[in-house]
């Protein structure tokens, strides 16, 4: 099918302009995405009735049928999300969510406590953002909950620790992406002074959003730096009631889910499938990657590993193994069969409100590739700009493109060899700061967007309102932001990595001073 080349058009923008602006005006993310999904596909086919819907058609056959068999990928994303649906539903048949949060109540002693639980799990469970969304989300609700901790306050931690450990960490399934696609630039432009994962290493420190969002995550948590509607959601919290989950989008996913919990639950029953889950994911990860590399004739590595695992196939294994023990837990305890089918099926209920968001998700970013939005934003940059200017410029702009298309990684694909080819042209020795530069502002765009399925995966972690999410992350995401953007600058001018984590570092005080305050200024607050 011939479509309209948009390519150069800054009406590639509509599209997700509508979907943003009406999910933020309406709160109502469906409406918003199908808008925006319509909008695009008619623009594509200019304005012709039959090729839009052959053309819609294709795009809603290809989330399910990709290259002639199933899309695993997707399919693969969809069962663990149910599987996690039913383990999380058995979890609480069992009693296991009832035991553990007494359990943690005895030893977590204050809300500040459950929040950091959230929070350190965050940060060591990295192999995997969606992974690290889900099942962090599923083993510190009962506890966040039970200290009267809002959910959009959760949704914050799980997505504010997923997605910038990830971006930083080697042995994680964006870290093996983001090397593979760093070594080819490295080739392509004779660098040799380091091998793709030292240029990875060198970096890390140079990632000032994911640096400085994570420490924001802590530094929150430590002195409860509430501000904006984030205040407003623990305020309601403080009195037992969550804000935001009688939403349209929500409806299925944040009410709690009715099931009779044992009252013979153990902590076992719910650490068990939740660890098994873990270790049988990184195991999959592992093994898909070393068939993988034999395949090709290569030795194995660990890295090498992660660089060419399967994470939709290892996340579906992980899964399985982790709803095994999960029924092997309940079943030991005398429940009825058809107690355990009933509860089964509440689990995975449960997740169909966020399938079929990230499914409105996953098709409006296939519409804005087929627009081509990212190549239009991309030529923005490519100007008349100051060598020293292009780390913050290549930051802010990567943002913005995350931010609309709604994918880091879409971001981090077209983004990363832009920012190589700038570097070879203007300034060599700018090549991994501009890199980095592409890294931060995708995660921060992410951060932002409705439309970006790890905002999605993450909300549907804590069982928290969609929109309520991207309203209550937005103030901490900026202000990370803007603590990057003076490192990113004071890096292009100095090339110095000392005076940039310097200088960004008094901006993340001066920060938290300002969050402080605000926190401190009285509000009107409703209930």
């Amino acid at each position: 099918m011939n479509l309209t080349d948009f390519s150069s058009s800054a009406l590639s923008l509509l599209p997700p302009l509508l979907a943003l602006g009406l999910a933020i005006a309406t709160r109502r993310v469906l409406l918003s995405l199908g808008m925006g999904i319509i909008l695009g596909t008619v623009l594509l086919t200019d304005f012709s009735l039959v090729p839009a819907s052959q053309y819609l058609l294709d795009v809603i056959t290809g989330l399910f049928i990709a290259d002639g068999g199933l899309n695993s990928w997707n399919l693969s994303i969809l069962a663990f999300l149910i599987l996690l649906g039913m383990i999380t539903a058995l979890l609480s048949l069992s009693g296991g969510t009832r035991a553990f949060a007494n359990w943690a109540q005895s030893r977590i002693k204050s809300k500040r406590g459950a929040k950091l639980l959230a929070a350190f799990l965050g940060v060591f469970i990295f192999v995997d953002d969606y992974f690290n969304s889900l099942a962090v989300g599923a083993v510190s609700r009962p506890v966040t909950d039970r200290f009267h901790v809002s959910r959009a306050k959760l949704a914050y931690i799980l997505d504010s620790t997923a997605a910038p450990m990830c971006v930083i960490t080697p042995a994680s399934s964006w870290g093996a992406y983001i090397i593979t696609v760093i070594g080819s630039i490295l080739v392509a432009h004779g660098v040799t002074d380091y091998t793709a994962l030292g240029a990875f290493v060198i970096m890390i420190p140079m990632n000032f959003y994911a640096i400085f969002a994570l420490l924001l995550v802590f530094a929150v948590v430590w002195f409860q730096l509430d501000i904006g509607p984030m205040r407003q959601f623990e305020y309601q919290a403080k009195k037992g009631s969550r804000l935001g989950d009688e939403s349209e989008h929500c409806a299925d996913i944040c009410d709690d889910l009715g099931i009779e919990e044992s009252e013979n639950g153990s902590v076992a029953d719910l650490v068990a499938p939740i660890v098994v889950l873990v270790i049988a994911t990184i195991s999959a990860m592992l093994y898909t990657g070393a068939q993988s590399l034999a395949a090709d004739h290569h030795a194995f590595s660990i890295l090498g590993a992660f660089e060419n695992t399967d994470v939709g196939m290892s996340l579906l294994w992980g899964g399985l193994a982790g709803l095994f023990v999960a029924l092997v837990m309940t079943v030991k305890q005398g429940i009825a069969k058809p107690d355990i089918a009933k509860t089964l099926w509440v689990g995975a209920k449960s997740m169909f409100g966020a399938i079929l968001i990230l499914l409105f998700a996953w098709s409006i970013g296939h519409i804005i590739g087929d627009l081509q939005t990212g190549k239009y934003l991309s030529s923005l940059v490519q100007g008349n700009l100051p060598a020293q200017l292009l780390p913050v410029v290549l930051f802010l702009l990567a943002a913005v493109m995350a931010f609309a298309t709604g994918t880091s990684w879409g971001t981090f694909g077209i983004m990363l060899p832009i920012a190589g080819d700038l570097a070879a042209a203007t300034d060599i020795a700018l090549m991994l700061p501009m890199l980095s530069a592409v890294l931060a502002g995708a995660v921060f765009g992410d951060h932002c967007s409705p439309i970006s399925d790890t905002t999605i995966l993450s909300s549907t972690g804590a069982r928290c309102g969609h929109i309520d999410h991207v309203a209550t992350q937005l103030p901490y995401a900026i202000g990370g932001a803007v603590v990057a953007t003076f490192g990113f600058l004071v890096l292009g001018f100095t090339a110095s990595l000392l005076w940039s984590l310097a200088v960004s570092t008094l901006a993340f005080i001066l920060l938290c001073s300002g969050l402080l305050w605000l926190k401190k200024r009285p509000c009107q607050l409703k209930g």
